[in-house]
């Protein structure tokens, strides 16, 4: 008598093929290259236009403040 419910991975018939396959695509390098000069250029955008609207002694207190955070003297 045949078995009715055979082992996983055959039929009647054979051995069913259990394979897939999978593509990748490489992402091209000069989009990476691309989206880095642009952010770094929004990034300094930014900065030049949100430092149009601040006041010299703010400026000058974040710039100092910075140079001893760097452990650069600066008096």
């Amino acid at each position: 008598m045949r078995d009715v419910n055979p082992p996983v991975g055959e039929t009647g018939k054979g051995v069913i093929d259990m394979t897939t396959q999978t593509q990748t695509q490489a992402i091209a390098r000069t989009d990476t290259k691309l989206a880095g000069v642009f952010a770094v250029f929004l990034s300094g955008a930014a900065l030049l236009f949100l430092s149009g609207y601040a006041q010299a002694t703010v400026l000058h207190d974040a710039a100092h403040d910075t140079r001893h955070a760097m452990a650069f003297p600066c008096h």
